[in-house]
């Protein structure tokens, strides 16, 4: 990959944690309108990341979108997995956000933040070593 668009996605993957840090901080202080505002704009942006990663770094599915076609290789393989991490970090990032919007519940909302924590450290952690990394 051309290394400015890993250094640049990456630098990315930072911002991306500095707003989802904003959502966690204002969900602990019990600040439900600064937690609403906060996953907002982590999940605009998360979209936008990736859908952009989806168009111009990731290659094409092959057969089904989200099953291995029957001689997927490690690359495809890769490929196909990061676009189903994509799938469950933005669904876990909407149910917190949908959560806050629609009923105001900023517990329910903390209670998936974890989740959402643990899958985008995981996500940006393999992009980075084995995406931005391909020879």
């Amino acid at each position: 990959m051309i290394e400015d668009v890993s250094d640049r996605l990456t630098r990315e993957h930072r911002r991306l944690d500095d707003l989802f840090g904003r959502f966690l901080g204002a969900a602990r202080s019990g600040n439900a309108d600064a937690a609403l505002d906060a996953i907002r704009e982590f999940d605009q942006a998360l979209r936008r990341h990736t859908e952009e990663e989806e168009a111009s770094v990731l290659a094409p599915p092959t057969g089904h979108k989200f099953a291995p076609s029957e001689a997927e290789s490690a690359q495809e393989r890769l490929h196909r997995e990061l676009r189903l991490e994509h799938v469950q970090v933005r669904e876990v990032s909407a149910m917190i956000r949908r959560l806050l919007e629609e009923k105001s519940d900023l517990g329910g909302a903390s209670s998936l933040a974890g989740n959402l924590a643990r899958r985008w450290d995981a996500h940006t952690a393999r992009e980075e070593r084995e995406l931005f990394r391909e020879p």
